[in-house]
């Protein structure tokens, strides 16, 4: 699949945690954690599961960026 998304970030499952429509899904990107927030039919329709090889694919109009 071809995408014109730069910010693809490859990773795995880590959880999945149901709600009533939405699923927080937990994935481990080289060490860090990112949550993705989708539905629970598009959870079962990509077959997601602890361990699912993912790619996350950020598009967003602002990304913000902190220094210490």
């Amino acid at each position: 699949m071809k995408l014109s998304a730069r910010n693809q970030l490859a990773g795995s499952v880590v959880s999945i945690n149901k709600g009533g429509a939405i699923a927080n899904v937990e994935i481990n990107v080289a060490g860090q954690r990112l949550v993705s927030s989708i539905t629970i039919e598009a959870v079962e329709e990509l077959g997601l599961e602890a361990g699912s090889e993912v790619v996350v694919i950020i598009k967003a109009s602002d990304v913000l960026l902190a220094v210490r």
